[in-house]
């Protein structure tokens, strides 16, 4: 029995404590707030609320403040939207959490995914707490066609859902 015991063991993967699925995932999450609080601030601080700061053709930087969800949606809804969407962001987070709890440390693209979401997510559920808003700043353009205003913390929601997709459809075998 101890020989069973000791080829299992060989068998096992090494795990180092600083590169479980978990702690990686909370890790990139942690940058995502971090950069998206950062930007933010200076966004408030250097740029003045709704005029563009022209840096090209197609892109700008122009402080807007969003009280609803992706691209306004229930922007005019009277204040409610505030704690219905923080709710909303706070039980996704922990979902995410939970599910990133629970990831083997192969599924590096699902913990990278769920980094990148739980960031964006709490980035902007941070904003809307304080501010009853969420600050976006960077604004996309072509001619007279523009991309609603969006922040780092959409970045990353953005990004983690391309990679949850990604990694739902493309096998590693």
């Amino acid at each position: 029995m101890a020989k069973a015991k000791f080829v299992i063991m060989l068998d096992a993967p090494a795990r180092s404590p600083w590169l479980s699925a978990p702690l990686l995932g909370l890790w990139l999450a942690a940058l995502v707030i971090g950069l998206d609080q950062l930007t933010k601030m200076l966004a408030t601080q250097h740029l003045t609320y709704r005029v563009p700061l022209e840096l090209t053709s197609w892109f700008d930087l122009t402080l807007a403040h969003n009280t609803g969800a992706a691209f306004s949606f229930l922007a005019s809804a009277g204040g409610w939207q505030r704690w219905f969407l923080s709710g909303v962001a706070l039980a996704v987070s922990v979902f995410v959490l939970v599910w990133l709890w629970r990831l083997e440390v192969s599924k590096l693209r699902l913990t990278i995914a769920l980094g990148f979401i739980l960031g964006g997510g709490i980035g902007n559920l941070i904003d809307r707490v304080a501010h009853g808003y969420v600050v976006d700043f960077i604004s996309l353009h072509y001619q007279n066609w523009y991309f609603p205003a969006f922040n780092v913390a959409d970045s990353g929601i953005t990004l983690g859902a391309c990679l949850l997709l990604w990694d739902a459809f493309v096998s590693d075998d």
